[in-house]
């Protein structure tokens, strides 16, 4: 039920500056900041010997900065091909130019996860280092964008969650006259904060770094879980609406095998532990 009471909704402007006619967004410069944080995060990890007892980092920091062009690459494309191929595959079907269209916006996360995964799997082939391994930093470092990201989303008013009367809801600019959920701010908390401090956890508590998988697993169950618990507060796509029952979200359908995945990966890492202990 709606409040009578709405938080106001800061009005940013969703480009950051410009240079002529070159216009930088804050959507842009999260996708910068987060990639460039990330490489920077993983340097830190395979430079501390103390997350490594036992063995050694499997990736160099001269390779993690190879491995970032190639990762921008994955999130971009795969991010991109992602929304198109599940959320509006008709609507581009009709208009096959306009998937080209980035500055439009319409990405998908999990998407970008494939690509990023494709990406990995491909470099790490090349160089003689396992998928596994890769993404063990992936996993450690990616919740700085994903916190990035969703602070953009929050700035350009889109992802807006569902019409509520809690007191921190706010009336966002072309969703209607009503107080709505911010659910960008809980995805960032979910996604960002809470599941950058799940992993490290893992990796510095835990030392999870010489068990690959463990860390990776670590990440999708929790980007899994912490999606599927907004979904419920977030307004669903407008092309889609709910996919059955009136709750089921495509963002939900997505997460599942997510979710299947990390707790694969949780379990084979520690079978494998266990049995190079025993």
């Amino acid at each position: 039920m709606p409040t009578l009471f709405a938080l106001p909704f800061p009005m940013v402007d969703p480009v950051a500056f410009s240079l002529g006619p070159v216009v930088v967004r804050w959507y842009a410069l999260a996708y910068v900041f987060g990639l460039l944080l990330a490489i920077w995060y993983a340097k830190r990890l395979v430079t501390n010997p103390a997350l490594w007892p036992g063995t050694r980092p499997h990736t160099t920091p001269e390779q993690l900065d190879d491995l970032l062009l190639w990762c921008t690459l994955g999130v971009l494309l795969g991010g991109r091909l992602g929304y198109v191929l599940f959320y509006n595959p008709v609507y581009f079907a009709q208009h096959p130019l306009e998937i080209f269209q980035l500055w439009n916006g319409g990405m998908s996360f999990h998407g970008g996860f494939l690509g990023v995964v494709v990406a990995c799997l491909f470099y790490g082939r090349r160089h003689g280092i396992g998928l596994d391994q890769l993404l063990d930093l992936g996993a450690a470092s990616v919740p700085i964008g994903l916190f990035l990201g969703r602070i953009a989303n929050f700035i350009n008013g889109e992802l807006y969650g569902k019409v509520t009367g809690v007191p921190w809801a706010m009336v966002f600019p072309g969703a209607g006259p009503d107080p709505r959920h911010p659910s960008q701010l809980y995805e960032a908390g979910l996604e960002g904060i809470l599941l950058f401090l799940a992993v490290r956890y893992a990796t510095h508590r835990l030392k999870c770094l010489p068990r690959p998988g463990f860390a990776s697993g670590v990440f999708a169950c929790g980007y899994a879980l912490s999606r599927i618990i907004v979904e419920f507060a977030r307004e669903p796509d407008a092309r889609i609406g709910y996919l059955t029952g009136g709750w089921v979200t495509m963002g939900m359908v997505l997460s599942v095998p997510l979710l299947m995945v990390g707790i694969w990966l949780i379990w084979r890492a520690g079978r494998s532990h266990g049995k190079a202990e025993g």
